[in-house]
């Protein structure tokens, strides 16, 4: 019954990280990471799957492996986020919504600076070795 919970909660991320693709304040990393360990733990092929995925195989495979993320996906999710937070506190006069953006934002750009940057190209995601 667990399993069952926990493969549909990572079909449910991945559908929330594909809409975070085409939505502005809806993150697609957080969720591609929250399936992954939901399927590591549920269903070996779905992990697979998605860790052998075309776009971002690779990047799933280095987060599991301690490798980090290349700094060009730190740099463009950083700049997502903020202009994205910083449109929506300019668009929402609340205060209180203007903090909750703020602590968000810099809760997130604290964890993403702590992660290690992937200094090696991604690895391929055909052969699962380093690419050139």
């Amino acid at each position: 019954m667990i399993k069952l919970a926990l493969q549909i909660a990572g079909v449910l991320c991945v559908l929330l990280a594909l809409l975070g693709v085409f939505l502005p304040l809806l993150p697609t990393t957080p969720f591609l990471l929250l399936a992954a360990a939901c399927f590591a733990r549920s269903s070996r092929t779905m992990h697979d799957w998605l860790t052998g995925h075309r776009l971002f195989g690779s990047y799933l495979r280095n987060y599991e492996a301690g490798l980090g993320i290349p700094a060009r996906a730190k740099v463009l999710a950083m700049v997502m986020m903020w202009s994205s937070l910083c449109y929506a506190a300019w668009r929402h006069e609340q205060l209180w919504l203007r903090l909750v953006l703020l602590l968000t934002g810099t809760g997130v750009s604290i964890y993403l600076l702590r992660l290690p940057t992937c200094r090696t190209p991604p690895a391929d995601t055909a052969s699962g070795e380093s690419g050139r």
